[in-house]
């Protein structure tokens, strides 16, 4: 009588076992990429400088940050549904100046703050409505929107600053609140804004049903209208978000100047696009994270840091932030593949 033969599962088993286990450390290191950059960028900034870690340094980082960081949230929305908004830079500007313009016209800042808010996301909404109605690329309206909101900017202004804005306007800019009374300890408020409207759109995407409906519109656009998600008032929502938080940025950078200046923010949607890519979100959609953008601001600004301590002038810095975007966009098409999404 022949004896069966045996199988031998349990010697196949761990021959495996090291491969998951690398393909899962791969997974992990792949995906969480850009915070190995952050912390080497702190290890490189901490050898040059001793004052690097201190929180007045931190504190300062997120004060120049803060702004851009605020578009860049703005941003966000707009590329996880595979479009883009060209026109942040000049409409930030184009904000600054319509609220320095209210103010100096004596009128409260109660009321030209939130109108110059609401101004911001009509635009924003209007741009997307064109893109959506008018099946016209988001990177062709964005790029008209660069260029005509730039020229109403200096319409407006007549091509010079807006100066004698009301005190309690501009002392926001840089106004610093007390972590610990008595002891020095002070942290910005425009540091303190942009982590609550990281914190508010992180919880939007994270936990609410438009945040599923802008991460199905930019995974798979024609999957998701079968679906029942309303795409079209998705993508006019995000770039609506995108202009009213372009538009705030525009009113803190009036209030930190203290003058509306209508040659502030140009380059803008340069860094706040490479803050996006660099934080890990897909160019193609539907892959993100806003708290990854928020990490990719403080990131550039470190990397600013190191730039001035090594002597780059801004040219050079201009140059070298091209080339973080093509290779962010390089390591995103990457991570795409090797997660079977190519």
């Amino acid at each position: 009588m022949t004896m069966p033969s045996k199988s031998l599962p349990t010697l196949e088993r761990p021959a495996g076992l090291p491969e998951l286990h690398r393909n899962a450390l791969l997974d992990w290191v792949m995906r969480y990429n850009f915070v190995f950059i952050f912390l080497f960028a702190v290890l490189v900034a901490t050898f040059l400088s001793d004052d690097f870690l201190t929180f007045n340094n931190i504190a300062n980082l997120f004060q120049q940050g803060a702004i851009v960081g605020i578009v860049a949230i703005g941003m966000t929305f707009v590329i996880l549904t595979a479009n883009i908004d060209l026109s942040v830079g000049s409409l930030c500007a184009f904000g600054g100046i319509v609220v320095a313009v209210m103010l100096q016209r004596e009128m409260g800042s109660w009321l030209a703050v939130p109108a110059t808010l609401v101004m911001g996301l009509l635009i924003g909404a209007f741009m997307g409505s064109i893109t959506v109605f008018g099946k016209v690329p988001s990177f062709i309206v964005t790029l008209a929107g660069l260029v005509s909101l730039r020229g109403l900017t200096f319409l407006a202004s007549d091509g010079a600053p807006i100066g004698g804005l009301p005190e309690g306007f501009t002392r926001i800019g840089s106004a610093m609140i007390d972590i610990l009374p008595g002891h020095g300890v002070t942290f910005p408020v425009l540091g303190l804004i942009f982590i609550v409207i990281t914190g508010v759109a992180w919880a939007v995407l994270r936990y609410t049903v438009f945040g599923e409906y802008v991460l199905a519109t930019g995974g798979n656009l024609e999957a998701a209208r079968l679906s029942g998600v309303p795409v079209r008032a998705v993508t006019i929502a995000v770039f609506a978000i995108c202009g009213l938080l372009a538009a705030l940025g525009g009113v803190l950078m009036t209030s930190r100047l203290h003058v509306g200046q209508p040659t502030a923010a140009q380059g803008m949607e340069l860094d706040a696009i490479a803050a996006v890519v660099l934080g890990g979100t897909s160019l193609f959609g539907g892959r993100g994270s806003v708290v990854g953008t928020a990490v990719a601001v403080m990131l550039l600004q470190i990397l600013r840091n190191i730039f001035n301590l090594l002597g780059l002038g801004s040219f050079y810095q201009m140059a070298i932030t091209g080339v973080i975007i093509v290779l962010a966009i390089l390591l995103n098409r990457l991570i795409d593949h090797y997660a079977g999404r190519t």
